[in-house]
């Protein structure tokens, strides 16, 4: 059980014995404040209750205990683990009496406990990308008055036209023209001077068959260069 012993000046020491350990805690009252401080003394177990004389200097708290007789000086706040009495000095002896409680400090407060997390909201799903649209056809590409196509190929500038895939119905007429007449000419076995001459400046050309004068340099029908 704890105990108690007040000194002349208004100083309380608190005194208690808990297994090997001896806790001391001085507490002192002014008016409008009140301290207090606290320590603890490995002293083993007590044997007989404390005794306490006070001096002009403090005061000096006796135990005695397994490990022997221990004496504790007392100045102001602070306390301390001497051998023996102050010299030349004579103590006054302190009324010791027992008590209910010792005063200490304010308990802690429980830490409150952490809110539990909130589980993370799932992430929404990612929407299929949308699909590529079909590539448009190109559109026929013009400079100045030259216009040019990929599908069919063909390219136009003024009056000429060139054109690059199978022979249009009007060349083959006239290719299939030019074969009969020749074959005419040769079954009939007569010889015409003036057709001759005008079979032998006459040109045709060798992409569509198309009748074109000596001095072109292209087709005007398909654009074919002629040399």
């Amino acid at each position: 059980m704890p105990y108690l012993c007040e000194l002349n000046n208004g100083q309380r020491i608190y005194l208690d014995n808990i297994g090997q350990q001896t806790t001391m805690t001085i507490a002192s009252s002014q008016p409008g404040q009140q301290q207090q401080s606290g320590t603890s003394f490995a002293t083993g177990a007590w044997v007989a209750p404390p005794e306490a004389l006070q001096f002009s200097n403090g005061a000096v708290i006796k135990l005695r205990t397994e490990q022997g007789e221990l004496s504790i000086q007392v100045q102001g706040s602070s306390a301390a683990m001497v051998q023996g009495f102050p010299a030349g000095s004579q103590g006054q002896a302190l009324q010791m009496q027992q008590t209910a409680t010792m005063p200490g400090m304010q308990p802690m407060q429980p830490m409150s406990g952490m809110q539990p997390m909130q589980p993370m909201e799932s992430m929404p799903g990612m929407q299929p990308m949308p699909g590529m649209q079909p590539m448009q056809p190109m559109q026929p590409m013009r400079m100045g008055d030259m216009q040019m196509s990929l599908n069919p190929m063909e390219m136009k500038m003024g009056n000429m036209e060139m054109k690059m895939g199978t022979p249009t119905a009007a060349a083959s007429a006239a290719t299939a023209s030019v074969s009969s007449n020749a074959s005419s000419s040769v079954a009939s076995g007569v010889a015409h001077p003036g057709a001759a001459a005008e079979s032998s400046t006459k040109r045709f050309c060798p992409q569509c068959g198309s009748a074109v004068q000596p001095t072109d340099r292209f087709c005007s029908s398909c654009g074919y260069p002629l040399t």
